[in-house]
């Protein structure tokens, strides 16, 4: 898509307003399916996907974003169940070990007015069936998912007044101004973590001013996948310049169905 047609596409997805769920923010990402085992000339499976179970593992990432705004793995090889190797190879695209797509998350507000933004998936499977299938399960396990979006704050009275909340397994990490401020790594069952205003606040952020929100996350092995947000943070979609061009195609077609794009919020 060339420069003109890609500012015309963004225009009009901007123009739309909110999201099909009223009162949305739709996160952007990008979804990479691992094969696990391997498929005959397609796919070669990572030893991390459906391989050991450490439990939760922290520290196995750096504390800020690399060049790439990608986490680079910091550990000792093995730790976390997986090596430097590897982990280069879970949020970029990987030909022969994994297959990517756009995928679009809407984050609904639990009632008009409420600032409680919440998405609750105990069996989240979003490629089922898609990009190298199931492969003989009941679902398609092995994916990792990369969303973005923005995130700002008030802070009225001095103590924890706002959070972000995530449940789920497998790994999770998450990044505000490419500063980690929640780190669920490993294999392991359904965990929670929680930041605050406050967290933020002692990274040095700003009142009041958008930050980028990056979500790393992992779904590496049989049989339960759970995926959970909760934020009286204020949320907020990318802006249209900052939305990669494929997932602005495909953003585009969701649009001409009658979803839009979140306008950017006014703080």
């Amino acid at each position: 898509m060339n420069a003109k047609k890609l500012g015309a596409a963004m225009a009009l997805l901007a123009g739309l307003g909110m999201s099909a769920a009223a009162n949305a923010v739709l996160l952007t990402g990008t979804i990479r399916d691992f094969c696990a085992p391997d498929i005959a000339g397609s796919c070669t499976r990572l030893s991390d996907f459906e391989g050991s179970i450490p439990g939760l593992t922290t520290g196995m990432v750096s504390t800020a974003l690399n060049a790439s705004g990608l986490p680079t793995y910091v550990a000792v090889d093995g730790y976390g169940a997986t090596t430097a190797s590897n982990f280069a190879k879970w949020y970029t695209d990987s030909p022969g070990y994994n297959s990517s797509t756009a995928l679009f998350l809407d984050v609904p507000e639990t009632a008009p007015g409420s600032g409680i933004f919440q998405y609750n998936d105990s069996a989240f499977f979003p490629i089922d069936g898609q990009l190298f299938g199931n492969q003989t399960r009941s679902h398609n396990y092995h994916f990792t998912l990369h969303l973005e979006g923005a995130i700002s704050f008030d802070n009225p009275t001095g103590s924890p007044d706002y959070n972000f909340t995530f449940t789920g397994d497998d790994d999770l990490w998450v990044y505000v101004d490419g500063k980690l401020v929640m780190d669920i790594g490993g294999v392991h069952g359904a965990t929670t973590k929680s930041f605050t205003e406050e967290s933020l606040l002692a990274l040095g952020l700003q009142l009041n001013t958008e930050y980028s929100l990056d979500i790393f996350f992992a779904e590496r092995h049989t049989v339960a996948s759970n995926f959970n947000i909760t934020s009286t943070l204020k949320l907020a979609p990318l802006p249209p310049s900052s939305v990669p061009e494929p997932a602005t195609l495909a953003l585009l077609g969701l649009g001409l169905a009658g979803l839009g794009f979140h306008r950017r919020r006014t703080l």
